[in-house]
């Protein structure tokens, strides 16, 4: 009996704890990592303010709380859809979706990961810099993968092309997140997800369009694009 109530309240504060995290992403996605207060916190999450402070000791470790458990979930879901994958671009292609498909899931959560931890000052109480470089290294080797089996261009350096890959998701998301895009409109998600996927992998150039120099060195041996599919 005893085991059994240990169990019991384990599971109460695990709820809890969860509940009032839920409650810090609403409410760092609507007022800010600044604007945001512990009571506005409990508020929202329906409990009272001093049981905030029982699970996170300030506003700090409650952001890199959000952020950890947040980050975590993407992670394994990254990993999961690239194991699945067999070709490049199938894997290229599972990461953006993934990235927009936790957007659709949970756009509150992507929104406070994007301004308040990955851009914001705020974000500096959360090891962002280890967690981003981790994911950024694992996709590297995807490229690192793909330029061995001669699938990416032999000048390529699969860590900056895995930064760039990332770096293209964050702004596509970014679009809905500032609201540029109608992030309600679940056909226009699945349009940028296309459309980051498609101008990652193949430019965004049409077909014989050619460039007369490339942009890199005018004397660069760098061939054009046409010349490339010729």
């Amino acid at each position: 009996m005893a085991a059994k109530a240990l169990a019991q309240q384990s599971t109460r504060e695990q709820d809890r704890r969860r509940t009032i995290l839920r409650a810090a992403v609403e409410v760092f996605s609507k007022k800010g990592y600044h604007g945001c207060r512990i009571a506005d916190v409990a508020r929202e999450a329906g409990v009272a303010y001093g049981l905030v402070y029982h699970y996170f000791k300030n506003k700090d470790e409650l952001l890199e709380s959000v952020f950890t458990s947040g980050w975590s979930g993407f992670v394994e879901r990254l990993t999961e859809q690239v194991s699945r994958s067999s070709t490049f671009e199938e894997r290229v292609t599972g990461v953006v979706g993934v990235a927009f498909e936790a957007y659709k899931r949970d756009p509150r959560g992507v929104k406070v990961l994007i301004l308040e931890v990955g851009r914001s000052p705020s974000g500096g109480a959360v090891n962002r810099g280890s967690a981003f470089s981790d994911v950024i290294r694992l996709a590297s080797l995807l490229f690192q993968e793909a330029k061995e089996k001669g699938q990416l261009k032999a000048d390529m350096d699969p860590l900056l092309a895995a930064t760039m890959l990332f770096g293209a998701i964050e702004m596509g998301l970014t679009a809905f997140v500032l609201g540029l895009l109608d992030k309600k409109d679940d056909a226009a998600l699945d349009r940028a997800r296309d459309q980051v996927a498609e101008t990652f992998l193949h430019g965004v150039m049409p077909i014989g369009a050619g460039v007369k120099e490339p942009w890199t060195n005018a004397k660069s041996p760098t061939k054009t694009r046409t010349q490339r599919r010729a």
